[in-house]
């Protein structure tokens, strides 16, 4: 099993909160490739693009002070996802994937992101 903290924070995407102008969906659109990025750099030299022929089971623990609603993290955690299917030399809806999601409670302003990769 891999496992793998970066202290990424990861807030919900549907909520708005950026707005809706140009900007912020500009704003956004670097924080998600910011995120697929260090995620793809943090596995690259442990996965190597490549997938095990048995499949895995992906586990994304969010760590905060608060937690996020079920929907809300799983959008939010959609950069991630892309990062470590980058990672392993697939597309994020490859059927020997399985994902998972959690959140844990961090303490105050500790943000993270747990992934786990297990061989299934």
């Amino acid at each position: 099993m891999i496992s793998v903290t970066l202290p990424l924070r990861i807030s919900n995407p549907l909520n708005g909160s950026q707005g809706r102008s140009r900007a912020g969906q500009l704003y956004r659109a670097k924080q998600r490739a910011e995120v697929r990025n260090v995620v793809r750099m943090a596995l690259w030299p442990k996965l190597g693009g490549r997938m095990p022929a048995s499949g895995v089971t992906v586990t994304l623990t969010r760590i905060a002070p608060r937690a996020l609603d079920d929907d809300g993290w799983e959008a939010g955690a959609k950069a991630a996802r892309d990062g470590v299917a980058d990672a392993l030399g697939i597309r994020d809806n490859d059927p020997r994937v399985e994902w998972r999601y959690a959140q844990e409670r961090g303490a105050v302003r500790e943000y993270a992101v747990r992934l786990e990769i297990a061989a299934s």
